[in-house]
């Protein structure tokens, strides 16, 4: 079992350097496997967040005068900072979160491909070019940086979602601000160490610790030129909403509630494997977690639920110590206490369970938030738990008999984050992929999550405003495009003097 008994107290990244916390107000930071506190992580008062926000001010100017060719070589030298740490990096997460090794690995390597991407500035900031649009005029583009943008992240992905929504950021020239969860701090604060060793320059990277105070400052500040936010929808909602009333370019993530359509045709072997991972894994904590599975047809949805039924019957929840567990537990005793709410609920609303993780053996010997897999069949549209996203291992089953009816269902739900279908038929396929209303949608793919040199997000209320967590987008969001038109007069030469609109007639 994990074993940590020290509480530490945290700081904030300010300049440079870990700051100790001014506001006498802290937050208990746990180890969701023993259920225990393991630091305390100060909240920010309005203060030191507008004294955080004055100092990635104050630093931008060097920043951006910086060539974009150094600033690459700074990203360079963090990525292989990440590289070598990562095993540090690995333990963190696994303790402030909860997840088992062989997630954590896998998010940083994802995280990693955002890196990648940002290392690549110098090509995407390349501009256009034309010669001679009209009387000897030559027009041409460039990109430059907002100034100072924020990045607010998520408990789920300590690392992944932080350098997703922040790498681009920083390599384009902008000084970036990070209001990382509360419940996971540690991670943020590790990679802030890595930047200063990077050769980051004090000021371009900050962390401030916070709660909704912090954030409102961050989205009423008149400093802030940009807000980029991954969190749950009704949060999303209001950081947009805030954030567009201040005048600020927004992107805001919200949840979603991911859907896995199995057709007759489909292997259901294959099928139940990648249910498994894809609707499970990291106690299913994850915005594009398969929270709903739908087969089609009344045989094969009786074949999958007994197939299912014996695969999630062997499942092992335990902690991140246990190299044979595999998933860990939720973040917090809120939650775990959430999840049980939703799935007694379902059970009053008509649902049958197949599979029941309410009282998970673990959690006899051990005060760590844990549940096993829930899975419940007979769910039905209009239920709380398939209409709302349930942060937690229950999972539902939605019986349809046709592939028309699977796609209206979910087009009509109001969050359109990923989508995935299990089938041999190419034309199936195609009818999917064309008619489904969800912003990444996957064919035998569990988890549709594009690589990080493709956009992210999801359509409908799992996404407000234009920007994408990571991919090229990301370019366009954190930088401002100038058009500049030029012509040099050539000695003695005549002009007079014209009142049409300009055109390229000449």
């Amino acid at each position: 079992m994990v074993t940590n008994t020290e509480v530490k107290e945290l700081g904030h990244f300010i300049n440079g350097a870990i700051v100790p916390g001014k506001s006498g107000k802290f937050s208990d930071v746990y180890n969701p496997s023993l259920g225990t506190v393991i630091a305390r992580v100060p909240i920010a008062s309005k203060e030191e967040t507008q004294q955080a926000i004055a100092t990635a001010k104050a630093a931008f100017p060097v920043w951006r005068a910086l060539s974009v060719g150094k600033r690459a070589e700074i990203v360079l030298k963090f990525r292989q900072l990440l590289t070598e740490r990562s095993d540090e990096l690995m333990e963190l997460i696994c303790t402030e979160s909860g997840k088992t090794k062989e997630d954590a690995k896998g998010e940083i390597t994802r995280g990693l491909e955002s890196v990648d991407l940002a290392i690549n500035a110098p090509h995407l900031l390349k501009g256009e070019y034309s010669v001679n649009v009209g009387g000897n005029i030559n027009a041409y583009s460039t990109k430059a940086p907002l100034g100072v943008v924020a990045a607010i992240s998520p408990f789920n992905f300590p690392v992944m979602v932080p350098l997703a929504i922040t790498s681009m950021a920083v390599a384009v020239g902008n000084s970036v601000i990070l209001k990382p969860s509360e419940r996971v701090p540690c991670s943020a604060l590790f990679l802030s160490e890595l930047w200063k060793e990077a050769g980051l320059p004090d000021g371009i990277w900050t962390v401030i610790n916070g709660d909704k105070d912090t954030v409102n400052e961050l989205l009423e500040s008149p400093a802030i030129e940009a807000i980029s936010f991954v969190g749950s929808t009704p949060v999303a909602d209001y950081i947009f909403a805030t954030g567009s009333k201040y005048g600020k370019r927004v992107t805001a993530l919200g949840g979603g509630k991911n859907n896995m359509i199995v057709m007759p045709d489909a292997d259901l072997e294959q099928v139940s494997n990648a249910f498994l991972g894809a609707a499970y894994g990291a106690a299913s904590q994850r915005c594009m977690a398969i929270s709903t599975i739908i087969p089609v047809g009344e045989k094969t949805a009786n074949n999958l639920v007994k197939v299912l039924a014996d695969k999630i019957s062997k499942l092992k929840v335990g902690p991140y110590t246990d190299p044979e567990v595999d998933f860990g537990p939720v973040i917090t005793q809120h939650s775990k206490d959430t999840v049980i709410g939703f799935i007694d609920r379902s059970l009053k609303e008509g649902a049958t369970i197949v599979c029941d993780g309410r009282n998970p053996d673990i959690a006899k010997d051990s005060n760590g938030f844990y549940l096993g897999p829930t899975l419940l069949d007979h769910v039905k549209p209009g239920m709380e738990i398939y209409e709302q996203e349930v942060f937690g291992p229950a999972r539902n089953v939605v019986r349809v008999d046709t592939l028309e009816e699977a796609i209206e269902l979910i087009n009509v739900h109001e969050l359109g984050n990923g989508v995935t279908i299990f089938t041999n038929n190419g034309a199936a396929a195609r009818k999917f992929t064309s008619e489904i209303e969800v912003g990444m949608v996957g064919v035998n793919v569990p988890i549709p999550i594009p690589v990080g040199y493709h956009n992210f997000a999801g359509w409908k209320r799992s996404r407000f405003g234009e920007g994408h967590m990571f991919g090229p987008d990301q370019v366009r969001f954190f930088t401002k495009t100038k058009t500049i038109s030029e012509k040099w007069f050539e000695e003695d030469s005549e002009s007079v003097s014209t009142f049409a609109f300009p055109s390229n007639n000449d």
